[in-house]
């Protein structure tokens, strides 16, 4: 059921009108404020919403009733009125009460950045994993909220009502109802959790190497996917195109066989509520053997974009310190940078041993990342001497297809092999 699909007496409907409104603490973020409500209406885009106006304001003293002060909220009044919007969307996090008092000194519906993204994974998650983590979420966020009804637990997918429904009805939670389902979900949710649990075990003892991109969400990832593999994910210049980790073949040079990895994009002030609901999407990171952070270097914001990836990267227990999971960057869209600033950045990433600079876009760069990959993932091999029985041809096969066979001979009744393989293809073969 998509978010729009509204009662009767509800106006909101796909291209409903809106206006953002920034509250801008300062503190040093290194985010510039427009880059933000570029984001956010970006992130309302991603829903059908069509900002009209976008506002900053300088918060020196956040209000507990409103957040904003008396005169803000004035200018917001005002500027809803003049852009004839349905919808009121604060790009931070704000209390009930702010919400509810917002909703009336404004009239109109108001939602803060936590229930915008949650509003896009409820009409985007595809997978019965990704449904399941998004109403959790959205149970989890919602609880506080008792201006809503209920009625959305009936639904079997689709967002989650934050744009429509009853509106100012006052109807009374029934906490009860609430702790029911969270509980009856958290049991389906840990079920589905195992069952991919053994999947990824499974993949684990195969002999392929799974490599993860990563990224901030819109940098290309499910392009870079599709240019890798041949696949058709869904890629558009949308946020959050991509929420269902999404998995394929492919093959790099001298290695016949990995698994390349689409995973949902991070974003600033990722909601509690969905870096705990989507932990267990996270763990296919963790299980990577080689992680490609996907960045937009044609974005203002990327170096504060790279810094989020890499807080929500470490929450999960990846650094890309020694010993871990490598962590590599592919700096990506260098089409839509000017010339000189092409050659500027082609040449920074030829300075640096972790980046490669492509544009997922014209395929510029991405053979060279390939080619860095199956290198990383090579490194460090030993030499092995095996003795293999000559009729077991997958385990021969599969050495020349995972390793560099140096000689093999055959003594008496089995084949001696000598042959370079990394530690984790070494321990592939022996779970063999």
């Amino acid at each position: 059921m998509s978010v729009f699909n509204r009662d009767e007496d509800d106006g909101l409907s796909r291209g409903a009108k809106a206006i953002v409104a920034l509250p801008d603490r300062g503190g040093g973020t290194g985010r510039d404020a427009d880059a933000r409500l570029e984001e956010a209406a970006g992130l309302a885009a991603a829903i059908g919403v069509d900002v009209i106006e976008k506002l900053a304001f300088r918060l020196r003293d956040p209000k507990p009733a409103t957040l904003f002060g008396s005169g803000q909220v004035e200018a917001i009044a005002t500027a809803r009125r003049m852009a004839d919007a349905e919808l009121v969307i604060i790009d931070g996090a704000l209390t009930p009460i702010q919400q509810r008092n917002l909703e009336k000194a404004l009239d109109a519906k108001v939602i803060d950045r936590t229930g915008l993204i949650l509003e896009i994974f409820g009409e985007r998650a595809a997978t019965a994993e990704g449904r399941l983590q998004v109403e959790l979420a959205h149970l989890d966020y919602q609880a506080g909220r008792l201006v809503r009804s209920w009625t959305h637990l009936e639904r079997q997918r689709g967002g989650f009502g934050f744009l429509g429904g009853p509106g100012e009805t006052q109807i009374e939670a029934d906490r009860r109802l609430i702790r029911d389902r969270m509980a009856k979900l958290r049991r389906e949710l840990e079920h589905v959790t195992r069952t991919r649990g053994l999947h990824r075990a499974r993949r684990q003892r195969a002999p392929w190497p799974i490599i993860a991109l990563v990224g901030y969400t819109n940098a290309g990832k499910s392009t870079l996917f599709n240019r890798m593999t041949g696949a058709t994910v869904m890629a558009e210049d949308l946020l959050f195109a991509t929420l269902d980790p999404t998995m394929r073949q492919i093959s790099l040079p001298g290695i016949d066989k990995a698994i390349l990895s689409d995973t949902v994009g991070f974003v600033s002030d990722l909601p509690t509520q969905l870096v705990a609901a989507f932990r267990a999407t996270l763990e296919e990171v963790t299980a990577a053997d080689f992680i490609i952070h996907v960045r937009d270097i044609s974005h203002p914001d990327s170096e504060a974009q790279a810094a989020d990836v890499a807080a929500v990267l470490e929450e999960i227990g990846i650094n890309g310190g020694e010993g871990g999971v490598p962590v590599f960057e592919a700096w990506n869209k260098i089409d839509a940078l000017p010339p000189e600033e092409v050659e500027r950045v082609q040449a920074e990433a030829a300075r640096r041993e972790d980046v490669v600079a492509i544009s997922a876009l014209s395929g510029a760069g991405v053979d060279s990342l390939a080619r860095t990959i199956a290198s990383r993932l090579t490194a460090g091999s030993r030499r092995y001497s095996l003795l293999v029985d000559p009729a077991d041809g997958s385990a021969i096969a599969w050495l020349h297809a995972h390793g560099e066979v140096l000689s093999q001979e055959l003594q008496d009744d089995r084949l001696a092999i000598e042959v370079k393989l990394s530690e984790p293809d070494w321990a592939r073969f022996q779970a063999r």
